[in-house]
């Protein structure tokens, strides 16, 4: 088996992958020199556990869909933690509030309707609706310092929040696989994907420091390699990737360190997106711990650029134009205008316009606190000519080889997704691995919202594997 990217995706795959043939022979493939350089990289990402507690821009329908994917996420962390895949929870996962915020009158009427219509769904029960404004200071004093005590602000709190080091978390999944008889090969780049007549593939590799070419035969491959995917898997003909195309979004972060904005704010706090802007660009606060070292994080700010990887070619969008995808995104051009006018707007404003919007987060906010940070690049997904915000399977009918694309919620729901990959790609050999499968997620194949009490067994157990203790005082 072939893995291609070492980030999340293929990481836990991987993990899944060796826990159930101890004795397959499994390969991962990384362009760069280290795991997890690319979108999974702590600074390339906001470290949002994404289940919907938040994010105002999932629709609540979605938001119980995207907590229900976060869910299984969350039992294979602590069973990976109870087995030994991963070391101590602390090294990548820390209890953070999250927090949708809303202001003005119009904005906190429709946070309350929002925060009404998940309340009485158990895996949102324990989220608070605050409105009181000595509460929302106490709560989160950065946010309040310098704001008027007369503007009506709301908080819709959830305790249960968490942030986390995708990093730091696909390194150890990777290492327990190595340590376990998974080979990998880093400062390689796969340039040929070919179907053999046997029905297995041949990967033509090229060591990125020497030049030095040589082959690679896999029954399976899957391509977990970020915004590269797409272009993986055109070159490897499968019929199911045509009329796929992608459009690649970039963007800048500030973040601080000084020590008494860090301590004034430990939760991460979700606005709701502009006015025709894209949902990945709305705005949050965010405590982060990297490296052990606890940070704020402000953004994001549109930026734009050719490549599909942080660390790819210019060339990459150009060379991702096919015949069968080229009506697709003439399609997405024409419908998405109001983005890329919002887009190109944000572009021409450059780094003026980032002070501004911290200010409506922290109104006391200096420049001197803050400073950009280049994040990874994510690649949209455009499919019959609309641009995508969520993430995608693309597979070969016969399962030999499978890849995900998009980048939301991306690295939150890496065990659903991948899970789904071994059901579509091997159905033959499913069925046996369903007692393991469930060891790794008790609560497989069951909705969590219509059993609380499974739920909350699942949740004690998880809290108590992770160290998740209730993050209810905002404090890591």
């Amino acid at each position: 088996m072939a893995l291609i990217g070492a980030g999340i995706m293929s990481a836990t795959l991987g993990a899944i992958l060796r826990r159930l043939e101890p004795g397959a022979s499994i390969t991962v493939i990384e362009r760069l020199d280290t795991a997890a350089a690319e979108s999974s990289d702590p600074w390339n990402n906001a470290g949002t556990g994404h289940a919907g507690l938040c994010e105002l821009f999932y629709a609540p329908e979605k938001a119980i869909r995207v907590n229900e994917q976060f869910q299984v996420t969350r039992q294979f962390w602590a069973y990976a933690v109870q087995h030994g895949l991963l070391g101590r929870p602390r090294d990548f996962v820390h209890p953070v509030p999250h927090v949708s915020f809303a202001h003005g009158a119009d904005g906190v009427d429709q946070l309350r309707r929002r925060h009404r219509a998940l309340a009485g769904n158990p895996l949102f029960a324990g989220a608070e609706f605050i409105t009181d404004f000595d509460e929302f200071a106490a709560r989160l004093p950065l946010m309040a310092a310098g704001r008027s005590p007369g503007e009506p602000v709301a908080l819709d709190w959830s305790p249960d929040g968490t942030d986390v080091d995708f990093g730091a978390l696909a390194r150890q999944l990777i290492g327990y696989g190595v340590r376990h008889g998974t080979e990998t090969l880093f400062g390689h780049e796969v340039r040929t994907i070919r179907r053999e007549s046997d029905g297995g593939w041949t990967l033509g590799l090229t060591d990125r420091h020497t030049g030095e070419r040589h082959r690679l035969r896999a029954k399976f491959v899957f391509a977990g390699a970020g915004g590269a995917t797409l272009g993986l898997l055109q070159r490897s003909g499968i019929s199911e990737i045509r009329g796929f195309g992608g459009f690649p979004i970039g963007g800048v972060f500030l973040r601080s360190e000084v020590p008494e904005l860090v301590a004034a704010h430990r939760a991460k706090v979700y606005g709701a997106p502009a006015a025709g802007a894209p949902a990945t660009t709305a705005p949050h606060l965010d405590a982060r711990v990297v490296d052990g070292a606890p940070w704020l994080l402000f953004g994001p700010f549109a930026g734009w650029s050719p490549r599909f990887l942080k660390h790819g070619r210019a060339t990459e969008l150009p060379r991702s134009l096919r015949f069968d995808n080229a009506a697709s995104l003439l399609g997405a051009g024409i419908r998405e205008r109001k983005l890329v006018g919002y887009l190109l707007g944000q572009l021409r404003r450059g780094p003026a316009a980032r002070p501004a919007a911290l200010r409506d987060f922290v109104p006391d906010a200096l420049d001197g606190d803050w400073s950009p940070i280049r994040a990874g690049q994510r690649v949209q997904v455009i499919r019959r000519g609309r641009l995508e915000f969520d993430t995608t399977i693309v597979h070969a009918a016969d399962g030999s080889i499978a890849g995900l694309l998009g980048a939301s919620p991306g690295a939150s729901t890496a065990v659903p997704a991948m899970l789904d990959v071994l059901a579509r790609c091997f159905p033959s050999r499913f069925a046996g691995w369903l007692p393991t499968l469930k060891e790794m997620v008790p609560s497989l194949g069951v909705r969590l919202a219509e059993e609380p009490a499974l739920f909350e067994q699942v949740w004690e157990w998880g809290t108590r594997q992770l160290a998740l203790r209730p993050a209810s005082d905002g404090q890591p």
